[in-house]
């Protein structure tokens, strides 16, 4: 379960181990799987199909269908859990395996089967709230379909119940049978007691946010167990253990994360990035990028920090940006030798530097809920992310200074000619997006579509490279990445409301308004604090919870509230992607398709830029309000 190339990273010795009961779970496993792959894949182009039939409808015929906004996202609900399937038995669910790869095999052993313990209690612990959330929501109708809404929130036990006989699956496969029906006799225990507890301990009161939030949640982190898991189990057993909130409540919050429109998104970018890389697309890019910066040292990272730049905010989610950007430069940048845990530690960078790009939802969120002019945050978003951009760039050019430059020379304007004609189809992808969205032909949604097709025209009819064996694999593809990073989203926004339950965001507006300094300390801590929220919390609960409390403080104490939105927004996006906690560096590192430990040590030199450049943002108010 981690987003290695491997996909059963475990010892050798349980490896080798062929009983009767690894031989039955490979029986059984195998069909299963390729039964789910099949599902995921036309889930996939059901999804795209879907919203481009809404598009066309809509915009040549003039005739909205009012179902297709229900059946996309009842889609989409299930393509997400049946991917998060998929990707716990392909390994890919991103965890942190620092401590795993330097243990011994017996330490490792007990790892292993720490996560297993985890990531099966939780499955059987929740799979009872969520059928009951199910029933409880069925009573209400979709608007469009007319139909219950238990179709929509149907994925999650079914989803949860798969995981639970995968899980189980794996268990036989690579632990010895005692281990294995151990465990799962844990997770049965877990499943029947869980509705009997009582919040016993509710009287530490905030000594719980230290014990599940941090002591839990941070050991099962390093240990290996995946984000996704880590951030579901604590934040369940916290509310089980010290409340008497309905675990439904849990579920419904979970199913929120996951199920935001603008979301569906991912999975179309994802595959859409695919097809760009396999239609010759993203070489005709690369190459034409190269001719221009291919003679200088690191050229393509360059290329990566304005291409980031350029697409933020076209779809609206940041795992989707990536999804678009990452595939068409990445085997090119390692061609050139550029190293896997390099780039991803520099796409994980760019993420956060262009979180106030806009059209940019947090901004969006920022507006909504402080009532702060959403075109003046958007004016104010441009500049800051150049900032970041221009330190990310030191970064590159130390790091490059020393590359092999051999072999490589600077490209004629002939050559950079002829390159730019044959990049020209593929270069007018971006443009074509943005021109969708600003001309209202699509929403940010359902605008991938449109460079789904698009692609496919470019790869048949211009440069003639489709790979038609290719595209199964791809929505698969698409589909297992897809569910790793919805399940991360889903547990993230369980636990931003959990904390806000708990009154933890009220006593810290109430600690931060009474420090000495005035604005200065509080522009300070506030770039700490907005930071460590971020690398537990996705970017939109942090601004709802603490948004309202906060904006209100920084105008009485003297500071503009465009100035302090893009400090918070670039400290949220640095802690976001971030690790050992940033969900958004584990998504990079999907998105990447390379081992996050290896982007760790990386990412610290990006990470101090960023961090320098949000310095200068914060100290020179006029990078954010001078052209207001």
């Amino acid at each position: 379960m981690d987003a290695s190339t491997n996909p059963h990273p475990v010892h050798a010795a349980t490896a080798t181990r062929a009983t009767g009961f690894a031989r039955l779970a490979g029986r059984i496993e195998t069909p299963l799987i390729r039964t789910l792959e099949l599902l995921a894949a036309l889930l996939v182009l059901a999804n795209v199909l879907v919203l481009l039939v809404g598009v066309i409808s809509r915009y040549v015929f003039h005739y909205p269908l009012i179902f297709a906004d229900d059946l996309a996202q009842s889609v989409f609900l299930w393509l997400g859990m049946i991917g998060a399937v998929i990707a716990l038995n392909r390994g890919e669910h991103m965890r942190m395996t620092v401590l795993m790869d330097k243990a011994e095999p017996v330490p490792r052993m007990g790892l292993e089967a720490y996560g297993a313990a985890i990531g099966l209690m939780f499955l059987a612990a929740v799979i009872r709230p969520s059928i009951e959330y199910v029933f409880e929501v069925s009573r209400l109708m979709m608007p469009g379909l007319e139909l219950s809404k238990a179709w929509l929130t149907a994925p999650l036990p079914v989803g949860f119940g798969l995981m639970i006989i995968v899980a189980l699956l794996r268990l036989f496969r690579l632990f010895p049978p005692a281990v294995g029906l151990g465990l799962a006799l844990l997770a049965a225990l877990v499943a029947w007691a869980t509705p009997l507890d009582d919040p016993w301990m509710e009287r530490l009161g905030n000594v719980n946010l230290l014990i599940f939030f941090l002591g839990i949640l941070g050991c099962s982190v390093l240990a290996g167990v995946p984000i996704s898991i880590a951030f579901a189990a604590s934040t369940f057993a916290y509310m089980t253990l010290t409340t008497d909130v309905p675990m439904m409540l849990f579920v419904g919050r979970f199913y929120e994360g996951m199920s935001h429109l603008i979301l569906m998104a991912i999975p179309l970018f994802v595959f859409l990035g695919l097809l760009i890389e396999m239609t010759g697309m993203a070489r005709a890019m690369v190459d034409f990028l190269a001719s221009l910066l291919g003679h200088v040292k690191g050229g393509l990272s360059y290329v990566l920090v304005g291409a980031m730049y350029l697409v933020s905010g076209i779809s609206g989610s940041k795992a989707a940006d990536m999804a678009a950007v990452a595939p068409a430069l990445f085997p090119e940048m390692i061609k050139r030798g550029a190293k896997p845990g390099d780039l991803v530690a520099l796409l994980s960078a760019t993420g956060a530097q262009t979180e106030t790009v806009p059209p940019s939802l947090v901004l969006i969120t920022i507006g909504s809920v402080t009532g702060v002019s959403i075109a003046a945050l958007f004016t104010g978003g441009m500049l800051p992310s150049i900032v970041l951009a221009v330190a990310l760039c030191f970064v590159v050019r130390h790091r490059y200074r020393n590359q092999d430059m051999t072999g490589i020379r600077k490209a004629t304007p002939r050559e950079i000619g002829r390159a730019l004609w044959v990049a020209i189809p593929a270069l007018a992808l971006p443009f074509v997006i943005r021109f969708m969205v600003v001309e209202g032909v699509a929403t940010a949604t359902e605008v991938s579509t449109i460079g789904i097709v698009y692609t496919v025209v470019i790869g048949l009819l211009v440069y003639r490279k489709f790979e038609w064996s290719r595209i199964a694999p791809m929505l698969v593809e698409t589909a297992s990445l897809s569910g790793a990073i919805l399940l991360i989203l889903g547990a993230a926004t369980a636990m931003a409301w959990a904390l806000t339950q708990s009154g933890f965001s009220q006593q810290l507006a109430d600690m931060m308004t009474g420090l000495p300094g005035g604005k200065y300390s509080f522009m300070a801590v506030s770039i700490v604090a907005f930071i460590v929220l971020g690398s537990v919390l996705e970017g939109i609960p942090v601004i709802v919870l603490f948004g309202p409390l906060l904006f209100p403080i920084a105008t009485k104490l003297g500071i503009h509230e465009i100035h302090y939105a893009m400090v918070t927004v670039l400290a949220m996006g640095i802690g976001l992607f971030a690790p050992p906690f940033g969900v958004g560096f584990y998504a990079a590192a999907a998105i990447g398709r390379v081992d996050p430990n290896l982007g760790m040590r990386p990412i610290l030199g990006y990470l101090l830029a960023m961090i320098i450049g949000l310095i200068v943002v914060a100290a020179v108010p006029w990078i954010s309000i001078g052209f207001l």
